[in-house]
């Protein structure tokens, strides 16, 4: 019985430095994982990495088709920017290994299906960590709301909404590695997605179609480097039941906030409603450095120097289930139930691209706002993917 997976890491930049380091060496998931290798074209992002793991020089790669090709792994992380999902994962699949990737499956529907259809045709597993979904709130909203405690959901407001260093390429430590990520990619793209698939994942029920609307005030002002990006994003999302969500994502909040992420949602259902408090985790500190809501249930720090907490248990699990396949102890169905397009990530991909072309295709204001046409989800999957595709994702 295999009790290590050996794990070739692709990518080693700031999610492998906020989040996985944590659980690779220090948590209690860190026994079943043997990091044998990394790949990262940045130097100095894949010699941190190496060193900080104790990686000898020769398993240290610029390209990762060659870390495949030459070392004798189990599993890849494709720890890539969004957008770069998809070529190293149907890589690492068609070689015989198995994938994780962090939130979201990809940047478009065409990359999140060619993933998913590649996980089946060669019978390895992709896990895909929505870590969101592992945080306890949003598991005992999902268990009571689809027991029927609430009725009908009606509608819902999420928000998640960042202080501006995370996005301001001014701020020293730089959030993110390249001064222009916030130009590049939107809220829509690195923050809608948390509550898009939190939100789908309680109410289990399928978008189809999407509008958005975009507001530049802050990053544009930014000194001595401008951002010509959004600051915040108010998305949209139509479900098949004519129910409606509004997801706000941003990142230009002040930096003065209590926490470097503040969040919420609210569903109003026909029977009831649910508050999501997401940005009062449980503690809060009154420091000479300001006043902080710390989040123990994403990372929490033990006295042991380990760390827990549903940012690491989201990732960990997958990990779980790689192994449980290794050793034969997943049946077909369980399997099956790992590989719907809810869980891999499809219909929170679809949203994402539909917010992305809904703006890029709007009317922009004198004001900076930007507003979004209409996108139909149906149509969309259709003409990206084809009509059988569009059958097989339930949007015939």
């Amino acid at each position: 019985m295999k009790i290590k997976l050996r794990i070739g890491i692709i990518g080693a930049g700031s999610v492998v430095r906020e989040i996985y380091q944590h659980l690779y060496f220090r948590s209690s998931y860190s026994p079943m994982l043997e990091i044998c290798a990394v790949a990262d074209p940045n130097e100095q992002f894949r010699n941190w990495f190496g060193d900080l793991a104790g990686i000898p020089a020769e398993r240290r790669f610029t390209d990762y088709q060659e870390m495949i090709a030459k070392v004798k792994l189990d599993a890849v992380q494709v720890n890539t920017p969004d957008h770069l999902h998809c070529a190293p994962t149907v890589a690492a699949l068609n070689a015989g290994l198995d994938v994780v990737v962090p939130k979201p499956t990809a940047a478009t529907l065409k990359d999140a299906h060619l993933m998913i259809e590649t996980a089946k045709k060669t019978g390895r597993y992709l896990g895909v960590d929505f870590h969101k979904r592992e945080d306890p709130r949003i598991k005992e909203a999902e268990a009571r709301f689809q027991s029927g405690r609430y009725g009908t959901f009606q509608a819902a407001v999420f928000y998640m909404v960042d202080k501006l260093n995370i996005a301001d390429p001014n701020h020293s430590p730089r959030f993110f590695a390249s001064p222009n990520f916030a130009e590049k990619n939107t809220p829509a793209s690195f923050l809608t997605v948390h509550m898009a698939d939190a939100l789908m994942k309680i109410i289990n029920l399928v978008p189809v179609q999407v509008s958005a609307r975009g507001y530049s005030h802050k990053l544009p002002s930014l000194k001595p480097i401008a951002v010509n990006g959004y600051d915040l994003v108010d998305t949209e999302v139509l479900f098949d039941t004519g129910a409606v969500a509004h997801l706000i994502t941003g990142w230009a909040i002040p930096n003065s906030a209590w926490a470097n992420t503040v969040q919420s949602g609210r569903l109003i259902c026909s029977d009831g409603l649910i508050d999501l408090a997401l940005d009062m985790p449980g503690l809060r500190e009154i420091h000479a450095d300001g006043i902080f809501e710390v989040n123990p249930l994403f990372k929490n720090f033990e006295k042991d120097k380990s760390v827990t907490g549903y940012g690491i248990s989201g990732p960990g699990r997958l990990y779980q289930q790689i192994l449980a396949q290794h050793n034969g102890q997943m049946s077909a169905t369980d399997r099956a139930g790992l590989m719907t397009p809810m869980i891999l990530g499809f219909h929170t991909a679809l949203v994402l691209e539909a917010a992305e072309k809904s703006l890029a295709a709007g009317q922009r204001l004198t004001t900076g706002a930007t507003l979004g046409t209409v996108v139909d989800l149906r149509q969309l999957v259709a003409n990206e993917l084809g009509d059988i595709a569009a059958k097989e994702y339930g949007y015939a």
